[in-house]
């Protein structure tokens, strides 16, 4: 034991441990922990920068008032980003549980971590066709020539016109055309066929890719090539998350990491491309007149919230297997700063390669971006059949989208891998933690297979705007004032002093009890304000879609109240109001799960259920600076009662 105590002690500090801290053994042997915090930090970095950092953030920024809507987007990643992340990361962290098994602090909002999972599941069932389709495309481009370079393809149709020429074919009627006239016909043609051409790639992702229905309704036939591809995804998200953090832990050193090396690359390729520049200023020119106009703080505040990937449960999740000392202040502003700054530099990348594109088809800027899938399998393709060794810069392009969505896909699984092992926590369910993850990716598959087919875009776009957007704004808002109000700010800054040596900045304080519900609740309002019907280029989508799309949104929240009713009804007390306010009272296993951790309010002996019962056989320092009720205190189980809890009493 003194062995093994030297030790940590030797690591104290590399494993983010609170200075001054005495050192403990602080490893949850039976759910596991990261075996560093760098695994953690790359994990958490994996999961909020992910697809929307490449295809959104540039098109919102230059869409709201280019280098002035940087103002109003790092002011919200101030005072809502980082509070809300760090407030995620110190809750799942300090109780060492899922997103279900936090809320023992106030049992009553448990519906809240199911509301969590809901949207898990919402997101990773589209999320990993996503991927799907970048891996179809990342094996499309394994050859000489990109195949939507040209419109000499079977799937072409007479409007698709390319921006490269092919040697000695025209096929297309504007083609014909322009070889037959000269002068100022030949301009005219030009012209006309720039205002209404197809692009190949356009016509590649409609017409062979996807082969697109007319209607959502028109299922037609599942895609086989990208049904395959759903396999694999799936496999690899599996393969990765096969012995939970331990394994996904080793994956995020490569999945995290390597896309800033493509994205390096493919910014160093872009900005020596004749027409980049103008594409840069494009992006970052600034209207300041943009900056009054509340639509522009609104994106800026829906892109901070749902980039960092707040009230998804993966924050939670991702920290509860810290260890209990690790500084998750330090790691919520590194990481939430990191994700920012990556959405800032993608928006370099992809402007430069666009204005690469409008400077060879001599359109403005505007004309060729575009933001989702269509920049990410159509516009951006398109530019890179213009650059030499196309299929090179295609196969990074798509090689980064694929690494970029694994690792939001690995934390979204694992949340709820999580939840239904932390929930259920029998000795079998944990040491067939992996059995688990397995059904869960075979369920994932099974529901992603009607996205595989023709209509199956239709689908994916609902999902995206429907099943993860002002549900996860209720969620969040419930969150704080459930921990700050119901539980009790001080009760919980408290329980973060514990856990860090040191209570939270007084700035977080205040925007975790004002300050970010309220910009919240603006999300929420300018949401609701600016809520257009869902539409795909030139399709709108019929009511009955869009009910179906509110159903997905409420289901989530619809959680929340019906759980809270259940709760209320199954709790002690004669009277509602004394049912309501047990069901509100902390359940007597919240808490840090090590017992070395349960000292001050905590370290009453009684039944711990779950939690790990690990006694220390070595004299714990005092603190310089004693706090009152940790006084002559000392761990639980030391006085004698260690005995009557080392077998739990489930």
């Amino acid at each position: 034991m003194s062995e093994s105590n030297s030790n940590a002690a030797c690591t104290a500090d590399q494993n983010g441990a609170v200075p001054g801290e005495p050192v403990k053994t602080d490893k949850i042997s039976r759910r596991g922990n990261w075996g560093n915090q760098i695994e953690f930090i790359l994990t958490s970095v994996g999961y909020a920068v992910g697809l929307g950092n490449v295809w959104r953030f540039p098109y919102l920024c230059y869409r709201n008032g280019g280098g002035a809507f940087m103002f109003p987007y790092f002011i919200m990643l101030v005072f809502c980003g980082i509070p809300l992340f760090f407030l995620e990361l110190s809750f799942g962290q300090f109780a060492s549980q899922g997103c279900l098994g936090v809320w023992r602090i106030s049992p009553m909002f448990k519906g809240v971590g199911y509301g969590m999972m809901v949207v898990s599941t919402y997101i990773g069932i589209y999320y990993n066709v996503v991927i799907c389709i970048a891996f179809y495309y990342f094996f499309s481009s394994m050859t000489n020539l990109l195949p939507w370079t040209y419109c000499n393809n079977p799937w072409n149709t007479p409007t698709c016109n390319g921006v490269v020429t092919p040697r000695g074919i025209n096929n297309t009627l504007a083609n014909v055309t322009r070889s037959l006239v000269t002068g100022a016909a030949e301009v005219a043609v030009e012209v006309v066929n720039k205002t209404k051409r197809t692009s190949p790639s356009e016509e590649y992702w409609k017409h062979y890719v996807l082969q697109i229905s007319d209607d959502i309704g028109n299922f037609g036939e599942v895609r086989l090539p990208i049904l395959g591809c759903l396999a694999v995804s799936w496999v690899v998200v599996f393969l990765c998350l096969i012995r939970g953090v331990k394994s996904s832990g080793k994956v995020v050193y490569f999945t995290a990491t390597f896309p800033y090396v493509v994205l390096t690359i493919l910014f160093i390729r872009g900005i020596t491309l004749e027409g980049a520049v103008t594409g840069i200023k494009y992006y970052l020119t600034p209207q300041w007149h943009k900056i009054l106009d509340a639509k522009v703080w609104g994106d800026a505040a829906s892109q901070i919230f749902y980039s960092l990937g707040c009230a998804w449960g993966g924050l939670i999740t991702m920290a509860s297997y810290n260890k209990f000392h690790n500084n998750c202040y330090r790691d919520s502003i590194i990481i939430s700063i990191t994700n920012c700054a990556t959405s800032v530099y993608a928006g370099f990348v992809i402007f430069s390669i666009l204005g690469f594109m409008a400077h060879h088809l001599n359109v403005d800027v505007s004309e060729v971006a575009d933001h989702g899938p269509g920049l990410a399998f159509v516009a951006y393709p398109e530019a890179l059949t213009l650059l030499p060794i196309s299929p090179l810069w295609s196969l990074l392009f798509f090689f980064m989208l694929i690494l970029l969505g694994l690792g939001t896909q690995f934390c979204l699984l694992e949340t709820l891998v999580t939840a239904i092992v932390d929930e259920i926590g029998t000795d079998w369910i944990v040491r067939n933690k992996t059995v688990v993850t397995g059904g869960v990716a075979i369920v994932g598959f099974l529901l992603g297979v009607p996205l595989t087919t023709q209509a199956g875009i239709y689908w994916l776009l609902l999902m995206d705007n429907y099943a993860a957007s002002f549900s996860l704004v209720i969620i969040s808002c419930i969150m704080c004032i459930c921990i700050m109000y119901v539980y009790g700010h001080k009760k919980y800054f408290k329980d973060v002093e514990m856990m860090l040596g040191f209570p939270p900045p007084i700035f977080f304080r205040v925007c975790w009890r004002f300050v970010s519900p309220i910009i919240i609740s603006f999300i929420l309002i300018f949401t609701v304000i600016q809520y257009k019907p869902i539409t795909y280029n030139d399709y709108v989508y019929p009511g009955w879609s869009l009910a179906i799309g509110f159903l997905m949104a409420m289901s989530s929240v619809i959680c929340i109240p019906i759980y809270a009713l259940y709760k209320i009804a199954k709790s002690e007390g004669t009277t509602f109001l004394e049912r309501l306010k047990n069901s509100c009272k902390p359940d007597v296993k919240w808490g840090p799960a090590l017992n070395e951790h349960r000292i001050g309010l905590y370290a009453t002996p009684g039944s711990e259920g779950e939690v790990e019962v690990r006694p220390l056989k070595e004299e714990l320092k005092e603190k310089e600076d004693e706090k009152r009720d940790e006084i002559s205190l000392t761990i639980q189980g030391s006085n004698g009662s260690t005995a009557h809890n080392t077998t739990p009493s489930a």
